[in-house]
C-alpha cells in the first residue's frame, strides 16, 4: 500500500505545475479563443526568470518572493505579446493567431539562449522543505506535498477571481458571448490583454515552482506543450475544474504507467485524450464549440474561380524556369529546390484540408511520415523497387487517413484537430518503439532511389512532375462539384445537408485524399534523404505544414504553396545564423501583422485596390 500511496502522491505532485500552465492556457482561450501555442514559452520563462531572482534572493522569503515575481514578471510579458503582437490581428481569419504565437516560440527561445545561454539551469532547492517524509515506511519529498497543497490554493484563488470579481463577471460573460460583451460598452481589447496577462502569469509560476524538481533548459517550452494541450482538451476547453481534473488525471496515470507500462509513457496521455473525446467530443467538463471559436471568422471568402490567362503564363513561366534549373544552378540548390516542392506538397495537402474542407489537422505528419515509412518498410523488408514503394506510399497513407477519419470526423474545432494529434502520436510512438521493423530512434537509412534516378537532375524533374500533378489534381478536386460540396460542408452543415449533401463522407474522402497527397510527398521524401526517422512524424512536422498554410493565405487556393515556398526558403537563408529562430520568428510576426489574410489574400486585396482607381478611370467620361 505504502508504494502506491507514494505514486499517487508524485502524480499529484506533478499535477500541480502542469494544472498551473493548463488553467492559464484555458482562461486564454476561454475568453480570446486564442490557440496559444506560445503558452509553453512563457512557462519557460518563468523557469528561467525564477532561477535568476533565486540567485539574487536568498533565504525562504526570497525563494518565495522570487516565484511571485517570476509569475509577476512574465504576466507583464505576456501583456506585451499581446498588445504588440495578437491585438492588431484580433479581426484576422480564425486560427491566424496562432501563426503569431508560432512566431513568438522562436523569438523567446533564442532571447532565452542569449540571455542564459545553452546550458541546463539546476534550480536551488526549496528552503525547509529540502527533504524526505517517510508516510507508511516510503519516502516521500516534502517540496512534493507543498506542490500539492499550493494547487488548490490557488484554484481556488481563480475560483474567487472568477465567480466573486467584476473581472470574473466579464470574463464569464465574454466566455459565453464576446459581442454581447462588447455591445454593453466592455472595452475588450483591455479585458483580452488583462485575461491573457493573466494566463501567461500563471504559466510562468507554474515554470517557477517546478525548479526544484525540473530546473530550467531550452526544451521545456515544448517538453510541457503537448500536455497542457493535452489536459485543457480532456478537461474541455475554457474550463478550469476541468482542466484540474484531467491534470490529475494525466499525471496520476503517467507516474503509475512509468512503473506498470513503461512502453506506454510515450502516448499514454493521447490514448487518455482519445478515449474521453470519442466519450465526450468536448471534454470532461467542457461545452460544444460554436462558430468563431478559434478567432474572428474574418472577411468573407470570395468565390473561387479558374485562374486568368496572365496567372497562368507566370505560372507557366515560373515551372519553366524550375525545369531549367538543373542546368543552370549550382547541386545544392537542385536539392533546395527538390526539398521545397515536397513540403508544398505536403503542405497543399494540409491546405486542402484546411482551406476546402474548414477541416482544422494538428496530425497530419501522421500521412507524411505514414507515406514515408510505408515506402521505406516496402524497400527494405520486402525488397520493392522504388517505383512501386512510390506507388503504394500514397495508398498507404490514404488508407490510414480513411480510418482516423472515420473516427475524428465526429468532432469538430479544437477538438477534432486534437484527436488527429493523438493519432499522429500513436503512430510515432510504434515507430520509436518498434524497433526491429522500423529501426527506432536510429531510423532506415540506404533507401536510394532507383539507378534511373539516381543522378541528382533525373530525381528533381521526378519531384517536379510528381509534386506538381498533385497539386494540380487538388486544384482541379476545388473547382469540381466535389469541391463545392466540400465547401459547402464547411460553410454550413446543415444548409449543406438539406441540399441532399452527404456531408460527411464528402469530408471523410477530404479527408483520406489529403492523407493520400501527404503520403505522396513522403514518399518522394524518403528517397529523397534517403532515409526516414521517427521525427518526420512528430508534432513539429504538422505545425510547420500548419504555419504555412495560414501563412500563405487559409482562403486562397495558391496559399499552401506560396507559405510552403516562402517558408522553406527564407527557413534555409536565416538557418545560416547563429539566432536564426529569433529572426524567422520577427520575420513571421511582421508578415502576420502586415498580411492578416495571408500573404496571397493580402496581395490580391491590394492588387484589387490598385485595380479599383484604373477601373474608375476606364469609366470616367
Amino acid at each position: 500500500m505504502g508504494p502506491l500511496l507514494a505514486q499517487l502522491l508524485t502524480g499529484l505532485a506533478d499535477a500541480s505545475a502542469l494544472f498551473l500552465v493548463a488553467s492559464g492556457l484555458s482562461l486564454i482561450f476561454g475568453v480570446t479563443r486564442i490557440v496559444n501555442f506560445a503558452h509553453g514559452s512563457f512557462y519557460m520563462l518563468g523557469a528561467f526568470i525564477g532561477y535568476s531572482l533565486m540567485q539574487a534572493l536568498p533565504g525562504a522569503v526570497g525563494f518565495w518572493a522570487a516565484v511571485l515575481l517570476a509569475a509577476l514578471a512574465v504576466g507583464l510579458i505576456g501583456a506585451l505579446v499581446e498588445m504588440l503582437v495578437l491585438r492588431p490581428i484580433y479581426r484576422a481569419p480564425e486560427l491566424f493567431q496562432l501563426v503569431a504565437t508560432f512566431g513568438v516560440i522562436l523569438v523567446v527561445q533564442d532571447l532565452a539562449l542569449m540571455i542564459w545561454g545553452p546550458s541546463d539551469l539546476f534550480g536551488p532547492r526549496a528552503p525547509g522543505f529540502d527533504g524526505v517524509l517517510r508516510i507508511m515506511g516510503e519516502p516521500v519529498p516534502e517540496y512534493d506535498l507543498v506542490l500539492i497543497a499550493v494547487t488548490p490554493l490557488v484554484a481556488l484563488g481563480l475560483w474567487w477571481l472568477i465567480a466573486r470579481t467584476r473581472l470574473g463577471v466579464l470574463v464569464r460573460a465574454a466566455t459565453q458571448d464576446r459581442e454581447m460583451v462588447s455591445a454593453l460598452g466592455v472595452n475588450q481589447r483591455w479585458l483580452f490583454t488583462g485575461v491573457f496577462a493573466l494566463g501567461c502569469a500563471l504559466a510562468g509560476l507554474g515554470g517557477a515552482v517546478q525548479l526544484p524538481k525540473g530546473g530550467a533548459d531550452l526544451l521545456m517550452d515544448f517538453n510541457i506543450l503537448a500536455a497542457v494541450f493535452v489536459v485543457v482538451v480532456i478537461g474541455g476547453m475554457g474550463s478550469l475544474p476541468g482542466a484540474w481534473l484531467a491534470a490529475v488525471l494525466v499525471s496520476v496515470l503517467n507516474v503509475f504507467g512509468v512503473t506498470y507500462l513503461p512502453q506506454s509513457t510515450l502516448v499514454l496521455m493521447f490514448v487518455v485524450m482519445a478515449l474521453v473525446l470519442m466519450i465526450r467530443p468536448w471534454g470532461l467538463l467542457g461545452r460544444a464549440v460554436v462558430a468563431g471559436d478559434h478567432g474572428q471568422p474574418g472577411a468573407p471568402e470570395r468565390p473561387i474561380r479558374p485562374a486568368s490567362a496572365r496567372v497562368r503564363v507566370l505560372v507557366a513561366l515560373g515551372l519553366g524556369a524550375l525545369a531549367l534549373l538543373p542546368a543552370l544552378a549550382p547541386a545544392f540548390i537542385v536539392t533546395l529546390a527538390s526539398d521545397i516542392l515536397i513540403f508544398c506538397l505536403f503542405a497543399a495537402s494540409l491546405h486542402f484540408l484546411l482551406g476546402q474542407g474548414g477541416l482544422i489537422s494538428f496530425g497530419h505528419a501522421a500521412f507524411f511520415g505514414g507515406g514515408a515509412y510505408g515506402a521505406a518498410l516496402l524497400v527494405r523488408h520486402a525488397g520493392s523497387p522504388m517505383e512501386l514503394a512510390l506507388l503504394l506510399a500514397p495508398l498507404c497513407a490514404g488508407l490510414l487517413a480513411l480510418v482516423f477519419g472515420w473516427i475524428c470526423l465526429r468532432l469538430r474545432g479544437v477538438y477534432f484537430a486534437m484527436l488527429t494529434l493523438a493519432f499522429a502520436q500513436l503512430l510515432w510512438s510504434i515507430a520509436h518503439q518498434w524497433t526491429g521493423v522500423t529501426g527506432g530512434d536510429d531510423g532506415m537509412v540506404g533507401i536510394w532511389p532507383a539507378a534511373w534516378a539516381a543522378p541528382r537532375a533525373v530525381f528533381f524533374y521526378l519531384v517536379l512532375v510528381l509534386a506538381v500533378g498533385g497539386i494540380l489534381v487538388l486544384r482541379h478536386l476545388a473547382h469540381a462539384p466535389f469541391g463545392y460540396g466540400l465547401r459547402a460542408a464547411r460553410d454550413s452543415l446543415r444548409q449543406a445537408e438539406a441540399t441532399g449533401i452527404n456531408t460527411r463522407v464528402v469530408q471523410w474522402i477530404a479527408f483520406a485524399i489529403a492523407g493520400a497527397v501527404a503520403g505522396l510527398a513522403g514518399g518522394l521524401f524518403v528517397f529523397a534523404k534517403g532515409s526516414v526517422f521517427p521525427n518526420e512524424l512528430e508534432i513539429a512536422r504538422s505545425f510547420d505544414a500548419l504555419i504555412v498554410v495560414l501563412l500563405g493565405g487559409g482562403k486562397t487556393l495558391s496559399g499552401g504553396v506560396v507559405g510552403g515556398a516562402g517558408f522553406a526558403a527564407v527557413e534555409d537563408l536565416l538557418g545560416r545564423f547563429e539566432y536564426w529562430r529569433l529572426a524567422l520568428g520577427l520575420v513571421v510576426i511582421a508578415v502576420v501583422i502586415l498580411f492578416p489574410e495571408g500573404i496571397v489574400g493580402s496581395l490580391r486585396n491590394l492588387a484589387d485596390r490598385l485595380r479599383g482607381p484604373a477601373r474608375e478611370r476606364e469609366n470616367s467620361p
